[in-house]
């Protein structure tokens, strides 16, 4: 919007002030009016890309941990914390580095019995906005499915499961806009891969 000097006005105490009239009033009210909803519009675009790119380097993580601890020996699930489930910790620590998520120094975690066969990593480090599990089952019993297989059949697997505080900055916009309205707390963005074991 453009304005003319005829526009500016000044009171008998020195002080200016814009005059608008008509149109030019029309549109500053709706100027006013449409920026915060540009605002949340643009900021939740990308907010919301950048969690389903988290999402997706995740699944990756996760897929890559499963793979590799159905590929590992059970042979040492007797220890109170396997060398098989600390490796599978540290792959997945090492993809979540090279993806540039924010591990929240998961890689120093101790491991958590969390039942049968399955231990739990806590790490809210690094500057990390909550705190990051992750859940590493080698037991896990699953369906098996396809021709000819009957349905009572299971399979074991490993399976791993992330849950990933992600911090929004969609929230800090709509609480600039709407005060109290923004959530407290982190959400979790989960994910959770299972392969067959191979023993």
């Amino acid at each position: 919007m453009r304005f003319s000097r005829s526009l500016f006005r000044t009171t008998a105490r020195g002080k200016t002030y814009v005059s608008v009239r008509g149109s030019e009033g029309v549109a500053l009210v709706e100027f006013a009016v449409t920026l915060p909803l540009l605002l949340v519009l643009v900021v939740g675009i990308f907010d919301f890309g950048g969690a389903f790119n988290i999402k997706q380097k995740l699944n990756a993580a996760t897929r890559e941990g499963a793979r590799f601890g159905a590929s590992s020996p059970t042979s040492d699930l007797t220890a109170a914390t396997p060398l098989s489930v600390t490796a599978i910790r540290d792959l997945v620590d090492s993809n979540l580095q090279a993806a540039g998520i924010n591990d929240c120094a998961l890689g120093g975690a101790s491991a958590a019995s969390a039942g049968t066969l399955a231990w739990q990593y806590t790490a809210s480090g690094g500057g990390c906005p909550g705190t990051l599990t992750l859940t590493i089952q080698r037991g896990q019993l699953a369906a098996a499915t396809g021709t000819g297989v009957p349905g009572s059949l299971e399979i074991v697997c490993t399976q791993v499961s992330i849950s990933y505080p992600y911090q929004w900055e969609f929230n800090r916009v709509i609480g600039l806009l709407v005060s109290g309205s923004a959530a407290h707390g982190p959400p979790l963005i989960t994910t959770t891969a299972a392969v067959p074991n191979m023993d």
